[in-house]
Protein backbone atom coordinates (compact mmCIF):
# COMPACT_ATOMS: atom_id res chain seq x y z
CA UNK A 1 0.00 0.00 0.00
CA UNK A 2 1.51 3.34 -0.97
CA UNK A 3 2.27 5.78 1.89
CA UNK A 4 -0.03 8.44 0.79
CA UNK A 5 -2.74 5.87 0.86
CA UNK A 6 -2.10 4.61 4.56
CA UNK A 7 -2.31 8.57 5.66
CA UNK A 8 -5.59 8.93 3.63
CA UNK A 9 -6.83 6.26 5.45
CA UNK A 10 -6.00 7.82 8.81
CA UNK A 11 -7.02 11.23 8.28
CA UNK A 12 -10.68 9.52 7.38
CA UNK A 13 -10.63 7.85 10.22
CA UNK A 14 -9.79 10.35 12.45
CA UNK A 15 -12.59 11.96 10.86
CA UNK A 16 -14.90 9.77 11.67
CA UNK A 17 -13.88 9.47 14.85
CA UNK A 18 -13.87 12.92 15.57
CA UNK A 19 -17.47 13.93 13.97
CA UNK A 20 -18.45 10.52 16.74
CA UNK A 21 -17.13 12.64 19.73
CA UNK A 22 -18.80 15.66 18.66
CA UNK A 23 -22.10 14.39 18.10
CA UNK A 24 -21.51 11.99 22.09
CA UNK A 25 -20.99 15.24 23.35
CA UNK A 26 -23.65 16.65 21.99
CA UNK A 27 -26.12 13.98 23.38
CA UNK A 28 -24.37 14.12 27.06
CA UNK A 29 -24.11 17.86 27.24
CA UNK A 30 -27.71 18.36 28.19
CA UNK A 31 -28.05 15.68 31.23
CA UNK A 32 -24.31 15.95 32.40
CA UNK A 33 -25.25 20.03 32.71
CA UNK A 34 -28.98 18.90 34.45
CA UNK A 35 -26.72 17.14 37.07
CA UNK A 36 -24.65 19.79 37.72
CA UNK A 37 -27.81 21.94 38.73
CA UNK A 38 -29.01 19.73 40.87
CA UNK A 39 -26.23 18.20 42.44
CA UNK A 40 -23.04 20.27 42.76
CA UNK A 41 -20.29 17.86 43.98
CA UNK A 42 -23.18 15.92 45.87
CA UNK A 43 -22.53 11.68 46.08
CA UNK A 44 -26.57 11.57 44.87
CA UNK A 45 -26.11 8.16 42.29
CA UNK A 46 -26.15 9.00 38.68
CA UNK A 47 -26.40 7.56 35.28
CA UNK A 48 -23.42 6.48 33.62
CA UNK A 49 -24.06 8.87 31.26
CA UNK A 50 -23.27 11.99 33.06
CA UNK A 51 -19.38 12.39 34.58
CA UNK A 52 -19.57 11.84 38.10
CA UNK A 53 -16.51 13.20 40.38
CA UNK A 54 -16.70 13.04 43.95
CA UNK A 55 -14.18 14.33 46.94
CA UNK A 56 -14.37 12.41 50.18
CA UNK A 57 -16.14 15.32 51.53
CA UNK A 58 -18.97 14.71 49.17
CA UNK A 59 -19.67 11.23 50.14
CA UNK A 60 -23.17 10.24 51.98
CA UNK A 61 -22.51 8.37 54.29
CA UNK A 62 -24.99 6.56 56.13
CA UNK A 63 -25.75 3.79 58.71
CA UNK A 64 -25.41 0.71 56.90
CA UNK A 65 -28.61 -1.26 55.54
CA UNK A 66 -29.94 -4.02 58.36
CA UNK A 67 -28.14 -6.72 56.37
CA UNK A 68 -24.96 -5.97 57.63
CA UNK A 69 -24.41 -5.87 61.42
CA UNK A 70 -24.67 -2.74 63.06
CA UNK A 71 -21.68 -0.14 63.73
CA UNK A 72 -20.88 0.28 59.69
CA UNK A 73 -21.55 2.97 57.88
CA UNK A 74 -21.93 2.80 53.49
CA UNK A 75 -22.06 5.67 50.36
CA UNK A 76 -22.93 4.64 47.80
CA UNK A 77 -20.68 6.28 45.06
CA UNK A 78 -22.14 4.99 41.79
CA UNK A 79 -25.74 3.12 40.55
CA UNK A 80 -27.94 1.63 42.78
CA UNK A 81 -27.62 -1.49 44.16
CA UNK A 82 -30.90 -2.31 44.56
CA UNK A 83 -31.21 -2.61 40.64
CA UNK A 84 -30.12 -4.11 37.89
CA UNK A 85 -26.73 -2.43 36.60
CA UNK A 86 -23.35 -1.67 37.46
CA UNK A 87 -23.22 -0.22 41.34
CA UNK A 88 -19.61 1.32 43.15
CA UNK A 89 -20.29 1.82 47.28
CA UNK A 90 -17.92 2.12 50.10
CA UNK A 91 -18.26 0.73 53.97
CA UNK A 92 -16.55 1.27 56.68
CA UNK A 93 -15.79 -0.04 59.81
CA UNK A 94 -13.88 -0.16 63.19
CA UNK A 95 -11.73 -2.73 64.48
CA UNK A 96 -12.80 -6.30 64.74
CA UNK A 97 -16.29 -5.36 62.68
CA UNK A 98 -17.52 -8.44 60.95
CA UNK A 99 -19.36 -10.09 58.14
CA UNK A 100 -20.17 -13.77 58.65
CA UNK A 101 -20.22 -16.68 56.05
CA UNK A 102 -22.32 -15.46 53.42
CA UNK A 103 -22.54 -15.87 49.57
CA UNK A 104 -23.70 -13.22 46.59
CA UNK A 105 -25.87 -14.45 43.61
CA UNK A 106 -23.30 -12.61 41.74
CA UNK A 107 -19.60 -11.40 41.55
CA UNK A 108 -18.70 -8.93 44.32
CA UNK A 109 -15.23 -6.60 43.82
CA UNK A 110 -13.66 -5.47 46.84
CA UNK A 111 -10.89 -2.86 47.07
CA UNK A 112 -9.04 -1.67 50.33
CA UNK A 113 -9.04 1.91 50.59
CA UNK A 114 -7.99 2.06 54.36
CA UNK A 115 -7.11 -0.30 57.28
CA UNK A 116 -7.19 -3.79 57.01
CA UNK A 117 -9.80 -6.15 55.24
CA UNK A 118 -9.40 -9.89 56.03
CA UNK A 119 -11.11 -12.44 53.92
CA UNK A 120 -11.63 -16.09 54.53
CA UNK A 121 -13.54 -18.99 52.24
CA UNK A 122 -15.80 -21.56 53.44
CA UNK A 123 -19.02 -22.31 55.32
CA UNK A 124 -17.19 -21.59 58.99
CA UNK A 125 -14.70 -18.83 59.42
CA UNK A 126 -11.44 -20.55 60.29
CA UNK A 127 -8.56 -17.48 61.00
CA UNK A 128 -6.08 -19.47 60.23
CA UNK A 129 -7.33 -19.60 56.51
CA UNK A 130 -7.85 -15.94 56.33
CA UNK A 131 -6.17 -13.70 53.78
CA UNK A 132 -4.85 -9.77 54.83
CA UNK A 133 -5.25 -7.81 52.74
CA UNK A 134 -3.86 -4.11 53.09
CA UNK A 135 -4.84 -0.18 51.52
CA UNK A 136 -4.61 -1.15 47.95
CA UNK A 137 -5.57 -5.02 48.26
CA UNK A 138 -8.17 -6.24 46.07
CA UNK A 139 -10.03 -9.24 46.03
CA UNK A 140 -13.11 -10.47 43.96
CA UNK A 141 -15.31 -13.67 45.20
CA UNK A 142 -17.54 -14.94 42.37
CA UNK A 143 -21.10 -15.73 42.29
CA UNK A 144 -22.00 -17.96 44.97
CA UNK A 145 -18.35 -18.77 46.71
CA UNK A 146 -19.06 -18.98 50.45
CA UNK A 147 -16.61 -16.39 52.20
CA UNK A 148 -16.72 -14.08 55.24
CA UNK A 149 -15.05 -10.83 56.03
CA UNK A 150 -13.33 -9.24 59.14
CA UNK A 151 -12.46 -5.60 59.51
CA UNK A 152 -8.67 -5.13 61.05
CA UNK A 153 -8.16 -1.40 62.59
CA UNK A 154 -10.37 1.64 60.98
CA UNK A 155 -11.15 0.18 57.75
CA UNK A 156 -12.73 1.51 54.43
CA UNK A 157 -13.47 -0.95 51.14
CA UNK A 158 -14.76 -0.16 47.98
CA UNK A 159 -17.53 -3.04 46.56
CA UNK A 160 -18.60 -3.19 43.27
CA UNK A 161 -20.58 -5.21 41.19
CA UNK A 162 -23.54 -5.97 38.91
CA UNK A 163 -26.94 -5.74 41.18
CA UNK A 164 -29.41 -6.06 42.69
CA UNK A 165 -26.81 -6.87 45.46
CA UNK A 166 -28.24 -9.53 47.28
CA UNK A 167 -26.39 -10.61 50.36
CA UNK A 168 -27.67 -14.67 51.89
CA UNK A 169 -25.96 -16.29 55.43
CA UNK A 170 -24.88 -19.95 54.99
CA UNK A 171 -26.16 -19.92 58.55
CA UNK A 172 -29.34 -18.01 58.50
CA UNK A 173 -28.69 -17.54 62.86
CA UNK A 174 -25.93 -15.12 61.58
CA UNK A 175 -28.51 -12.85 59.53
CA UNK A 176 -28.35 -9.49 61.47
CA UNK A 177 -31.95 -9.07 59.85
CA UNK A 178 -33.60 -11.92 62.27
CA UNK A 179 -32.28 -10.06 65.32
CA UNK A 180 -34.53 -6.87 64.25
Amino acid sequence: MKKVTRISIVLAAAIAIAAASSVLAQDHAAPAAAARKTSPGKSAPVKASVHTTLNPSDMQWMDAPPFLAPGSKLAVLFGDPSKPGLYILRVKAGDGYRIANHWHPTDEHVTVIAGTFLVSAGDSTDVSKEMSLSAGGFATMPAKMHHAAKFGGDTEIEVSGMGPFQINYVDPADDPRKSH
